[in-house]
């Protein structure tokens, strides 16, 4: 007696299997993860691979393998798009407020940037890093909105001043009053003052 057709087939043959999630991206991102905390707390030179993987639960030359060093490793975890909004399509008139927010929204929805300010204030190579991070990727924005496109640098570096400082307020010393404003309140205080940074008249 024959079988029947397609008797004994798996379920779904034939068909393109669903695509799997890559154990490499979990494993980078595990070890990305113990690292910003790592460097935070320890700073850049006391920290070690080893401590790293142990943290992230891998073995060392697992670190080795995906970034090659401590320092390609430290490179990756200081390496931040802040996303911000397209320069050409920001009016001028409302580039404080529309930044302040755009910069709450990050704080508020990506741990990554607040570890990577935890180490910057902790290290001198995140410092440089914080530093270029915010000179490349803020520049155009004071550029575009500003009355003299000389002046974008110092401009740009006052807007940070106010981002960064609200940051590290509410986010990693935590002072009560800083974390107790909600968002729009801290939209109203700041983004006049942002405004002025970028555009008023050079005093």
């Amino acid at each position: 007696m024959g079988s029947e057709s397609g008797a004994g087939a798996l379920p779904g043959a034939g068909s393109a299997p669903a695509a799997a999630p890559r154990r490499s991206d979990a494993t980078r991102g595990a070890i990305l993860t113990a690292a910003r905390e790592r460097f935070a707390a320890d700073g850049y030179e006391r920290a070690t691979i080893r401590a790293i993987a142990k943290d992230a639960h891998i073995d060392p030359s697992m670190v080795m393998r995906y970034y090659g060093s401590k320092e390609g490793l430290f490179a990756a975890v200081l390496d931040v798009d802040l996303r911000l909004p397209d320069p050409a399509a920001l009016d001028p008139a409302d580039v404080g407020r529309v930044l302040v927010g755009h910069f709450l929204d990050l704080w508020e929805e990506n741990e990554v940037l607040t570890a990577m300010l935890r180490v910057g204030v902790t290290n001198q190579a995140g410092a440089e890093r914080m530093q270029s991070i915010f000179r490349d990727q803020l520049a155009p924005v004071a550029r575009r909105a500003c009355p003299d496109p000389e002046q974008a640098p110092a401009r740009a570096a006052l807007c940070a001043s106010q981002l960064l400082g609200l940051a590290l307020a509410r986010y990693i010393l935590r002072l009560p009053p800083a974390v107790a404003l909600h968002r729009e309140e801290i939209i109203a205080w700041l983004g006049p003052t942002v405004q002025r940074y970028l555009t008023a008249p050079h005093p």
